[in-house]
């Protein structure tokens, strides 16, 4: 068995085309142009390029793109401060704070400080409770990508049994709410699982989150399963340089599988899609006056 290639470039593509239709529908029909507020503390490399990709893709989209570049040294109340100038102006719709942040800070408060109609990180504990109890909400980004190239490889996912491999509050944790409002059999694993390869060799669905580079490998798997990898680490390489691999062997997972995410070029994209998706919602909510979902 040769494993399908889930293509999240396309997937997202996709997306973002849907979404610079909705917004140019929401200019035409109420004047609004949604604008995502995107907040860098420090210098981090890799935040950095983050925070650009992030500009250009609103832009693309037909949002406004506001960029808040701010010192490592800031304080904890300067950052609130802006916070909660951006809670309060009506051209920001969404709000995102780069993690992570510099250790004098403490980035639960600043979760928190966000307004959770423009939280389209979906981190705030609102946003939280209302997944969990299945209610409309915003939707952490990669758990929902996520889902979205889930559903493109399976004609449904009704009855499937999934195995989250890791619990971690950003992709782990909504992700098992997301995979049960599916009507998935969820099994959460993580560093205390006993015999892992047994639990992941029973999943139909296995979603790979646990940051650990090439952790699982294919004769953990269940032939046929559908493997979405989340995973993002960069290893050396023998000839000094280095590549991104993800949580996944790729080349022993495909094949057994039918079909996986790439690394990079799976789940990745994806992100920064279902980020300006949750934007536009939270902008047609300001109309509806319904909660963003």
């Amino acid at each position: 068995m040769t494993a399908r290639i889930i293509d999240g470039k396309a997937v997202a593509e996709a997306i973002r085309r849907e979404v610079a239709a909705g917004v140019a529908e929401l200019k035409r029909t109420e004047g609004i142009v949604p604008g995502l507020a995107v907040v860098l503390v420090g210098e981090d490399p890799a935040s950095q390029v983050y925070v650009r990709n992030k500009g250009r893709e609103t832009t693309a989209a037909g949002m406004r793109s506001f960029e808040h570049k701010l010192p490592a040294t800031v304080s904890e109340l300067a950052l609130l401060e802006l916070i909660g100038d951006l809670n309060r102006a009506d051209e920001v719709h969404g709000i995102l704070v780069q993690l992570p942040l510099p250790r004098h800070i403490d980035p639960r408060k600043v979760i928190e400080a966000i307004d959770p109609t423009k939280d389209v990180d979906g981190f705030h504990p609102v946003n939280v409770g209302r997944l969990a109890i299945g209610e409309p909400a915003l939707v952490p980004c990669t758990p929902a990508g996520s889902i979205i190239l889930a559903r493109s490889a399976l004609p449904s996912l009704a009855g499937a049994e999934a195995v989250v491999v890791g619990r971690s509050t950003i992709v782990g944790r909504p992700m098992l709410q997301l995979l049960l409002q599916e009507d998935c059999t969820v099994t959460v694993a993580h560093s205390k699982t006993r015999d892992l390869p047994a639990v992941v060799r029973r999943a139909d669905l296995v979603i790979a989150a646990v940051g650990r580079p090439e952790m699982i490998r294919g004769e953990w798997l269940k032939p046929g399963a559908v493997i979405i990898d989340v995973g993002i680490n960069r290893v050396a390489t023998a000839d000094g340089k280095s590549r991104l691999v993800g949580d996944v062997h790729f080349e022993s997972a495909a094949a057994v599988a039918s079909a996986i995410t790439p690394v990079p070029g799976g789940v990745g994209p994806m992100t920064i899609a279902c980020l300006l998706k949750n934007t536009l919602t939270a902008a047609r909510a300001t109309v509806s006056g319904a909660t963003a979902s």
